[in-house]
């Protein structure tokens, strides 16, 4: 590989019920087409009932699932090793299947070799759900409108 990526993130997207049906597909899709990520490895693994677990390939999913995800696969380059998938299964739940997302944030691939560049290098870097952000900010307005009325 010539180029140096931008921050790539490991997504692990959880459905009870074995219910993947690729309606992620669209939203992926826009995502790329816009150049904000590039996907770079998508795998589903599947837990039955009685604990089977499966790694599926593409020509293995459901038709419609396959059909949705196809137009994603360009760049997928098979980085996740069927050793990294089995130890996903290990936490998967009975009835259940994940979705194993390898993608590049591309959108930040500039600034990440500027601090490449400038000899500095990634310390830290979390996400933080946007449902506990919501909260923090409420908790914060209602803070406010107390003092305010103090």
């Amino acid at each position: 590989m010539t180029d140096k990526l931008g921050p790539v993130e490991f997504l692990l997207l959880g459905f009870e019920g074995n219910r993947f049906d690729g309606r992620i597909a669209p939203a992926l899709a826009d995502l790329i087409g816009r150049g904000f990520v590039r996907l770079l490895d998508l795998a589903v693994v599947t837990k039955d009932a009685d604990g089977e677990v499966a790694i599926l390939e593409m020509q293995e999913l459901p038709d419609d699932v396959a059909e949705a995800l196809k137009t994603l696969t360009g760049d997928i380059r098979g980085l996740m090793s069927e050793a990294d998938l089995l130890e996903v299964s290990d936490n998967l739940e009975p009835s259940s299947t994940v979705a194993a997302l390898l993608v590049e944030h591309v959108w930040s691939t500039q600034f990440a070799d500027a601090v490449r560049g400038a000899g500095g290098e990634l310390l830290v870097a979390e996400r933080i759900p946007g449902d506990l952000v919501d909260q923090a900010r409420a908790t914060l307005t209602a803070i406010a409108d107390l003092t305010e009325g103090a």
